[in-house]
């Protein structure tokens, strides 16, 4: 079956490794473009959230392109995620397109859908075969983590930041095209010799800026207009927790890896003691974890009227004020404009630069909102 799925940073590689390896057709949508964010504009809800929006957008671009079934995540809880498959259905539907929706709900939910998706996926694929190809998209998924991780730590650190970032596309592309699960750490220590080698030496440590929020509104570049490469770019160290295998981690195979909620609710309670869905209490646990560990300044990312981020965001300033920590909140939707946003972070990086040699007079709360 050609089925297709939204893009959310890395999610496409190891998602398009899986689909192939069981004998579908993965169907990429393009990625995310301005036309995406016009469609989903145009036919979404206009109270709806930004992600909404740009799923619609991908859905429509890759039913253009022939897919015949749609896969796409479930969600508990107040956070709207749990009804974007709903909704996105009818409105495609309403347009004309003719498709099939599978769902991946978390273990908390509808069992009957998981159940029914993971019957179409494994098909008639032998045990063996189905369980070699899912470890493989998995391994894929740590390795490319932590190949984002070691870009995020050295670009700061670079000598030539666009060799650099060359390095990793190059990485992300070998990555895409391998079957082997052996080869997998081969890329990765290819990667680490090539930034190795463009370090530049030691000296001023660069600023540590902690990157937290709406974990699509994280993890998705051309939607928070590629905020780790100009942080990097600016000579800031981006430090985050949000992953892909993270997520998978926490919420779909929660039972094994029980530590990720543990320090969720340890880290937050003392600020928020209450679940109030999305990632609105990890994005408290993540800014107390910045104070603690004394990191130069977070930068919060929403999408305007998303209720859980909107809830933590009420709560930085007490975080702020515990910790000395500067924070920073973007709230973007489809007008805001990359010139915007370089200009408050080139003000904020500023604002830390200043704060770390000493300027008191820096020492304060940086909120508010990007229209």
């Amino acid at each position: 079956m050609r089925l297709t799925f939204p893009h959310m940073g890395l999610l496409s590689l190891p998602v398009e490794t899986l689909l192939n390896g069981l004998g579908h057709e993965a169907v990429l949508a393009p990625p995310t473009n301005k036309r995406t964010f016009e469609l989903g504009a145009k036919y979404a809800p206009e109270g709806a959230c930004l992600p909404f929006k740009i799923n619609l957008g991908n859905f429509i671009e890759a039913l253009e392109q022939g897919a015949e079934g749609i896969l796409m995540g479930g969600g508990l809880g107040p956070c709207r995620f749990g009804y974007y498959a709903q909704i996105q259905r009818q409105i495609l539907a309403d347009l004309g397109y003719k498709f099939q929706l599978f769902l991946f709900e978390p273990l908390g939910g509808e069992r009957q859908e998981l159940s029914r998706t993971l019957r179409l996926l494994l098909g008639k694929v032998p045990l063996s075969r189905a369980a070699a190809v899912f470890r493989l998209a998995w391994q894929k998924i740590r390795w490319i983590d932590q190949g984002n991780a070691l870009l995020r730590f050295m670009l700061p650190r670079c000598i030539d930041q666009g060799k650099a970032q060359r390095s990793y596309e190059q990485f992300l592309a070998a990555m895409r095209r391998e079957e082997k699960m052996k080869n997998l750490s081969f890329h990765y220590r290819q990667l680490a010799a090539e930034l190795r080698a463009n370090r530049r030496p030691e000296g001023e440590p660069p600023l540590r800026v902690k990157l937290i929020g709406e974990i699509y509104m994280v993890l998705e570049p051309r939607v928070n207009f590629h905020l780790e490469m100009l942080l990097g770019e600016m000579g800031v160290e981006v430090v985050r927790n949000m992953s892909i295998s993270q997520w998978l981690e926490e919420h779909l195979f929660g039972f094994f890896y029980p530590h990720h909620r543990r320090r969720t609710i340890l880290l937050s309670e003392p600020f928020l003691s209450a679940f109030v869905g999305g990632h609105g209490r990890e994005t408290i646990a993540e800014m107390v974890d910045a104070g603690v560990n004394r990191l130069d300044g977070v930068i919060q990312v929403l999408p305007f009227t998303c209720m859980p981020e909107i809830v933590a965001q009420s709560i930085t300033p007490a975080v702020s004020a515990a910790y000395q920590l500067p924070i920073l909140t973007l709230v973007l939707d489809e007008h805001s404009a990359e010139a915007g946003v370089r200009t408050r972070l080139e003000a904020f990086v500023d604002l830390l630069r200043r704060r770390r040699t000493g300027n008191k007079g820096a020492r304060r709360v940086f909120p508010g909102a990007l229209g």
